[in-house]
């Protein structure tokens, strides 16, 4: 009997030792989320499901999950880090007054549509009151930029409210990808 004892309390040893790495990767180091709605098509869809690490710096492009100010968690596309320049003339992005390209959005059917503006024409400071984004401060716009409630609405996001940035997506397995910048 006292070997059967030690044998379980080993295994009981085991599984707790088990159980506090995966909580503490879980905590610290990556984690799983499910996307919510629609604001990141084409990119993402409502479901997908996401593996996001909590390591990452963040970069422009980079997706990211956040916490929003009413305890919802959002997925949305880094466009201005702090101390950059946002603005967007005729669909086309300027960081720091410089073209960039946004080759994800060019699969998206909405994006071609050459009588509408698919992202809208603003400048930083006209929508947000501030030139460039603040300190520890991001802006970040959702793919689907017709119905997406982004950085254009809530303006800026704390970046300590950053969960982190996904980095793969293997649900439906059969669109499991890491490459989110084209489509």
């Amino acid at each position: 009997m006292n070997n059967v004892k030690k044998e379980m309390l080993e295994w009981l040893m085991a599984l707790v030792i088990g159980i506090l790495i995966v909580m503490f990767v879980r905590m610290f180091i990556v984690t799983n989320y499910e996307v919510v709605g629609q604001s990141m098509m084409p990119t993402l869809h409502n479901k997908d499901k996401v593996i996001v690490t909590k390591l990452s710096k963040i970069e422009h492009m980079d997706i990211v999950i956040f916490h929003g100010d009413q305890g919802e968690d959002y997925v949305k596309r880094v466009i201005g880090l702090p101390g950059d320049k946002i603005s967007y003339e005729n669909d086309e992005l300027f960081i720091n007054n410089k073209k960039v390209e946004e080759p994800f959005l060019e699969s998206y059917s909405a994006y071609e549509n050459p009588n509408d503006n698919f992202t809208g024409n603003f400048e930083l400071e006209e929508m947000t009151g501030s030139n460039r984004v603040p300190p520890d401060k991001l802006f970040v716009l959702g793919d689907n930029r017709i119905s997406s409630m982004d950085s254009r609405y809530f303006h800026f996001v704390d970046t300590e409210k950053i969960v982190g940035e996904v980095q793969a997506r293997y649900w439906p397995i059969s669109q499991s990808t890491t490459q989110f910048t084209t489509e």
